[in-house]
């Protein structure tokens, strides 16, 4: 398959190497600065330009909150298949979603790609139903990462907050900043540290006066994230089993369901 990288930073380059690995060539790669990108521009209409006179056949995005709102914006009326792992704007997913269905166009979106991340979102949520009826339990996540990560929390430390309050209804409110004050009952707690060169760890917390219950994943490095975007990109590409492309908003919770 041939891809079009957008950011092509350090995440961009391992994305490139996995998607070499798995015999897919990049015809394209865009940033703002990376003196080896085909094409080095802020421009969104010349980021277009490039992708389709590249012919991708799929697209990944990786490049910085500031940005990825307008990149994904200019991409979807190109109709390729666009995966985007750039968090901070799902606030605005609404917008995106009427252009997606506008243009007739795919998009998977996903704050983690990493195969064992999706097993714990799994393994969370699961956990968390069990426990909802345990009233003397509370809970809480912790999430630690690089210095360099431009977010806090992370979209992964969202998306397990999202799940947990999904399953525990005693657990009404998501806060992200730090206490001054005894937190009340119906608020989960996420906090979050940037620190040194973590790739990322994200702990939650089942706590009773009798004992403590710890769910943890930890990234060793950020193959996994790079591995899990290039078969998000193939899955995007694959064409249902009635033979159509696929149209729509896809998460990587539609990947492993049709695993």
């Amino acid at each position: 398959m041939k891809l079009a990288l957008i950011g092509y930073g350090k995440m961009g380059h391992m994305i490139a190497q996995a998607a070499r690995l798995r015999t897919h060539d990049i015809v394209c790669t865009v940033d703002l600065f990376a003196q080896d990108a085909s094409c080095i521009t802020s421009d969104t209409s010349e980021m277009v330009r490039a992708v389709r006179e590249s012919g991708a056949e799929g697209i990944i995005e990786f490049s910085h909150p500031a940005s990825v709102f307008a990149n994904i914006s200019a991409l979807i009326p190109t109709g390729i298949p666009l995966v985007v792992g750039t968090t901070g704007w799902l606030d605005r997913l609404p917008e995106i979603a009427a252009q997606v269905e506008l243009n007739k166009s795919a998009l998977l979106h996903a704050s983690n790609f990493s195969v064992g991340v999706n097993l714990f979102y799994r393994m969370v949520s699961e956990a968390a139903r069990l426990m909802a009826s345990f009233e003397e339990y509370d809970v809480a996540l912790f999430e630690s990462h690089h210095n360099q990560k431009a977010d806090s929390p992370s979209g992964t430390g969202l998306d397990i907050a999202k799940r947990i309050l999904a399953q525990i209804p005693r657990k009404t409110k998501l806060v992200t900043d730090s206490f001054e004050r005894k937190p009340e009952s119906d608020e989960l707690h996420l906090a979050s540290v940037r620190v040194g060169s973590v790739p990322g760890t994200h702990t939650v917390w089942f706590d009773s006066s009798a004992d403590t219950i710890e769910l943890t994943h930890t990234a060793r490095n950020r193959e996994a994230f790079a591995i899990g975007a290039v078969r998000a990109i193939e899955w995007l590409c694959q064409p249902l089993d009635s033979g159509h492309v696929k149209n729509g908003i896809y998460t990587m919770d539609d990947v492993f369901d049709s695993l």
